[in-house]
């Protein structure tokens, strides 16, 4: 089973990286996002749990996002692999992810960073907002995000280093010579794996 944890900052590229891995190796994509909102909409436990805490403007615990995701594994029991996306996001739930894939009998095999500088993320979120008319992303919002990925979420590289899960990937260029990059990298992963 292939599992990918496909990770960089916002305006990494991630996005539409994930939608070609998807495609080219059959794998199923876990958005946490998605899965919160199929969970409360079904109105299963651990949606109505989750509808709580949002109803209460907190955040969905990690025990519960992690149910979440069990969950969709096991409805995929004969998956190829998966791609995560947006979890994890902090050291403590890259622990509760692996504790929890463990216990189905599998692991994340690939953590693919996505390294784009500054001013290019900057330039391209700005870019994506006026293409998408979206207001809520302006300059001081698009560096806030940049420094909370800093900040929080770059640490759980440093998790999946230790572990020697992580390859990092040059994310300037064209979308398709990206693309050829982390290929090269899970086609090399998936050979020495067989």
């Amino acid at each position: 089973m292939l599992n990918l944890l496909l990770f960089g900052p916002p305006g990494a590229g991630k996005g539409t990286q994930s939608t070609k891995l998807i495609e080219r190796y059959g794998l199923i994509h876990l958005s946490t996002g998605d899965i919160l909102r199929s969970e409360i909409t079904k109105k299963s436990v651990l949606g109505l749990e989750a509808r709580e805490f949002i109803d209460a403007g907190k955040l969905v615990p990690d025990k519960t996002v992690i149910g979440m995701i069990a969950c969709k594994l096991e409805e995929q029991p004969d998956a190829r692999g998966f791609i995560f996306d947006g979890f994890p996001r902090t050291c403590e739930q890259a622990i509760a992810l692996d504790k929890m894939l463990r216990e189905k009998g599998t692991s994340i095999s690939l953590m693919i960073l996505l390294e784009v500088e500054y001013n290019e993320l900057i330039n391209r979120l700005l870019l994506r907002s006026d293409r998408e008319g979206r207001t809520d992303d302006s300059r001081d919002i698009i560096e806030q995000r940049i420094s909370l990925y800093k900040r929080v979420t770059e640490q759980v590289a440093g998790y999946y280093k230790k572990k020697g899960k992580l390859r990092s990937v040059n994310g300037a260029g064209s979308i398709d010579e990206i693309f050829d990059r982390i290929t090269e990298i899970i086609d090399h992963f998936k050979e020495d794996n067989i």
